[in-house]
């Protein structure tokens, strides 16, 4: 606790206000000794140009920030026009893209309506090559029965010719087709 007493009675007895005493323009007087140095800095500092080379280099930095503003201003207003025109491009693309897609739908379903058409062309020719086919055959049938027919009825004629008929009976035919023929020929 001493301590403490000492240590309080140390720094109140040291105190700037006490150090003070006395007339203030005296050179024992430590706040005059403060003002007096104070003003021969600021003497200084204006003798060595120090507030007009502040204000110089304010201004110039002013000058740079507002230089760096308009370019930024300038670099917004590219880039918005940059902007705007990829925007436009984009929406032609975009435009061309569905036109692109139309046409193709459309011509898809042109294509396929076409196939369609053709398709029902060739089962149309294919009925009728086949019913071709078919009456062909029917009558490639027919033929082939009649000739069968033919040769069964020439071999039973044969037969029955050759039982029935005598030498002179096939004499007379022979002479009987040989003026036959004479007579269509003169």
């Amino acid at each position: 606790m001493r301590n403490i007493i000492a240590l309080v009675l140390t720094f109140g007895a040291a105190s700037p206000a006490l150090a003070a005493g006395g007339p203030f323009f005296s050179l024992h007087n430590t706040n005059f000794i403060v003002l007096l140095a104070f003003l021969l800095f600021i003497g200084v500092l204006v003798y060595l140009k120090v507030p007009g080379k502040l204000g110089g280099m304010l201004d110039s930095r002013a000058e740079g920030i507002k230089s760096e503003l308009d370019e930024a201003r300038a670099l917004r207003e590219e880039a918005q026009t940059i902007l705007a025109s990829y925007e436009r491009k984009q929406k032609e693309v975009q435009e061309q893209a569905d036109r692109i897609v139309s046409t193709a739908r459309e011509e898809a379903a042109q294509a396929a309506e076409k196939a369609k058409e053709d398709l029902q062309l060739s089962i149309v020719r294919r009925l009728a090559a086949a019913e071709d086919q078919i009456s062909s055959a029917q009558a490639s049938a027919v033929k082939e029965v009649r000739d069968q027919a033919i040769l069964i009825a020439i071999a039973a004629s044969r037969e029955v010719i050759g039982k029935q008929m005598t030498a002179t009976d096939g004499n007379k035919l022979i002479e009987s087709a040989i003026a036959e023929v004479d007579a269509k020929l003169h």
